[in-house]
C-alpha cells in the first residue's frame, strides 16, 4: 500500500505552556507555534501526553486550539488529542475540536479499565462517526494498559475517517503488519523509532523531543527523502543521546521538554501537578547534550 501523510510527515507533539503560577499561557502557546513551524515542524499535536491532557480542562483545551490555529494559520496542520477514558466525554471533546478549528484529533485507548478489542473498536467507531475531523488513533500500551492489537488496526482502517496511528507499542513487526494491508499512515511516537518506522514506509514522527530540536529531527527525514541513507542514519544517531536523556532518563518527557524550553528562553513555564519540575543537575545534563546536537 501507498502510505500518505495526513498530516505531514515531521510533527511535534507539543507541550503545553503555563505561567509560573500554573495559568494557560495561550500567549506563550502561539508564540511556541510560530516557532516550531518556523524551524520545521509541518504539524502541531496539542493536548497529547506531552501536553499535559489530563490536567487541562475542556475549556483550555479548546482555548489552545485556537489560540494555535491562530498563530499558524494554514502552514502547519493542528491536531489535538481528545482521547478520554469515556466514550461520551471523548465525543465531546471531538465535536469540540472541530468548532475550535483543529484540522484532526488524536484518540488514545481508553485507560484504566482495560476494555477488550470488540469494545476498543466500538469506541474508536464512535468517536470517528461523531465529528467530521479525520483521526488519528494513539497506540500507547505503557501508559493506557491496553493494545490497539494489529487485527483491530486493519478492521478500523475501513472508516472513512480514521487515518493514521500515532505508534507507541514498539512493536514494528505489527506496524509493518498493518502498514502492508492497509493506507494508514503510522507516525513514530518514539522518537528513537522516528527514522526506523519511516524507512519501513511509515508517514513520519509525532516528536516530543522536536519541541527543542525541531530542524534537527526533519533533518533525519529530509536526508532520507533525498536518498542519502547513511547520512540520515547519522543524524537519527546524532540525536540518540539527548533521546535518551529526555525520553528514557527516569522523567516524563513534559517534564524535560518543559526544562529544557525555560533554559533555551522558549515559552514553557511550570508542569502541572502531579509532575514536578527537573532539579538543577538534571536540567544541566539535558542542557550539555542540547547544545552538543546543536553545535556546529
Amino acid at each position: 500500500m501507498t502510505t500518505t501523510a495526513p498530516f505531514g510527515r515531521a510533527l511535534c507533539a507539543m507541550i503545553t505552556p503555563f505561567t509560573e503560577e500554573g495559568a494557560l499561557d495561550l500567549d506563550g502557546a502561539q508564540r511556541l507555534a510560530d516557532h516550531l513551524v518556523s524551524h520545521g515542524c509541518d504539524g502541531l499535536v496539542l493536548s497529547g501526553t506531552t501536553g499535559e491532557s489530563p490536567t487541562t480542562t475542556d475549556a483550555e483545551k479548546a482555548a489552545l486550539v485556537e489560540a494555535v490555529r491562530e498563530a499558524v494559520g494554514d502552514r502547519a496542520s493542528v491536531v489535538t488529542g481528545v482521547g478520554t477514558a469515556d466514550t461520551r466525554h471523548t465525543v465531546e471533546l471531538a465535536r469540540q475540536a472541530e468548532k475550535a478549528g483543529a484540522d484532526g484529533v488524536l484518540v488514545v485507548s481508553p485507560y484504566y479499565s482495560r476494555p477488550p478489542q470488540d469494545a476498543l473498536e466500538e469506541h474508536f467507531r464512535t468517536v470517528a462517526d461523531a465529528s467530521g475531523l479525520p483521526v488519528a488513533l494513539y497506540d500507547i500500551p505503557g501508559r493506557t494498559g491496553t493494545r490497539i492489537e494489529s487485527d483491530t488496526m486493519i478492521r478500523l482502517a475501513e472508516h472513512p475517517r480514521i487515518v493514521a496511528v500515532k505508534d507507541c507499542s514498539y512493536d514494528l513487526l505489527a506496524a509493518q503488519k498493518v502498514l502492508s494491508c492497509t493506507e494508514l499512515a503510522y507516525y513514530a511516537g518514539c522518537d528513537e523509532h522516528n527514522l526506523a518506522l519511516y524507512a519501513v514506509g511509515g508517514a513520519g514522527y509525532i516528536s516530543t523531543v522536536a519541541n527543542v530540536v525541531p530542524s534537527e529531527l526533519r533533518a533525519v527525514l529530509d536526508a532520507f527523502e533525498a536518498g542519502d541513507t547513511p547520512v540520515s542514519a547519522r543524524l537519527q544517531q546524532r540525536a540518540t543521546p539527548l533521546i535518551e536523556l529526555m525520553m528514557s532518563a527516569g522523567l516524563p518527557g513534559t517534564v524535560t521538554t518543559k526544562a529544557l524550553l525555560n533554559e533555551l528562553g522558549l515559552p514553557a513555564g511550570t508542569v502541572r501537578a502531579p509532575l514536578r519540575p527537573a532539579g538543577r543537575e538534571t536540567v544541566d545534563g539535558l542542557l550539555a547534550a542540547y547544545e552538543e546536537l546543536t553545535a556546529g
